[in-house]
């Protein structure tokens, strides 16, 4: 992809976070599952760290090599004509500086955004708020000396952590979403977050862009629309529906020595047609 092309991709994501409508982003974890959501009308693609993680043989948490996370990153974006943001967990580096190294990698890959997140790799605890800003700050300088308006989704890991009380980290996560705004995110992700009105005490504190993960008992699109929310993400949701649906049917098969199981309303002429369809 030129950089023109990755240069226009990236603003147009921008312009998917003005808050006047949701984006809602599918996460793919490979290029089957980015050209699936592209059919559907999607504006846009998110990766899955834990999904492609998965799908290369690894554990979450930036045990995937970097360089083969990117040649899925490569694969996605060669097959749908979409901004494609990627789940960059920490950073994939020790200090800001290889931060920095590796945000140019993924912005060379094609990328137009990515997420970052405050926690250590594999969900560990978090980085005290100054690291975790400068973390941010050095992938915008490297976005920016790259040419490209990168979206940096600054993921706040601290519902991660927290105990039931969905009230407990709010000070905290609102702190830590101030401090990285100021160092160049555009967009932030309070994941786990999902109890509505702290969700809108949180939108109204900081007053930027909200992203809010997908899941089974997140309030639906209407009711986080009026709550104030720029972005909605399903994480690894649809991975884990994808393996689920697999392990009932493998199973099935298993104990019942039928084949039921392997009814299904998508079939292979679907999947063909993915890759072949004007």
């Amino acid at each position: 992809m030129d950089n023109n092309t990755q240069a226009r991709r990236a603003e147009a994501l921008r312009q998917m976070h003005d808050r006047r409508h949701i984006l809602l982003l599918p996460n793919a974890w490979d290029a089957g599952s980015a050209r699936l959501f592209a059919t559907h009308g999607f504006h846009a693609i998110a990766t899955t760290s834990g999904g492609m993680a998965w799908a290369l043989g690894y554990a979450d948490g930036e045990q995937a090599p970097l360089d083969e996370i990117l040649g899925v990153v490569r694969r996605i974006i060669r097959v749908v004509d979409l901004p494609v943001t990627v789940d960059f967990e920490s950073g994939y580096g020790t200090t800001p500086a290889d931060v920095a190294t590796s945000t140019r990698a993924v912005i060379k890959a094609g990328a137009a955004g990515i997420n970052l997140e405050d926690g250590m790799p594999g969900h560990g605890p978090l980085r005290n708020v100054e690291d975790a800003a400068a973390r941010i700050h050095a992938a915008r300088e490297a976005a920016t000396s790259a040419g490209v308006p990168l979206v940096i989704n600054a993921r706040v890991d601290n519902w991660m952590h927290s105990a039931n009380d969905p009230s407990t980290p709010l000070t905290d996560a609102i702190t830590r979403a101030r401090a990285y705004l100021a160092a160049g995110a555009d967009c932030v992700y309070p994941i786990g977050l999902s109890d509505p009105e702290t969700i809108r005490t949180f939108v109204q504190t900081i007053n930027a862009p909200v992203n809010i993960m997908a899941g089974a008992n997140t309030p639906p699109l209407a009711e986080l629309a009026k709550l104030g929310i720029a972005r909605v993400s399903t994480a690894t949701w649809f991975t884990a529906l994808a393996l689920g649906a697999v392990d009932h049917a493998s199973r099935t098969m298993l104990e019942t020595g039928r084949f039921d199981s392997l009814a299904t309303d998508f079939n292979y002429m679907d999947a063909q047609h993915l890759f072949t369809a004007d």
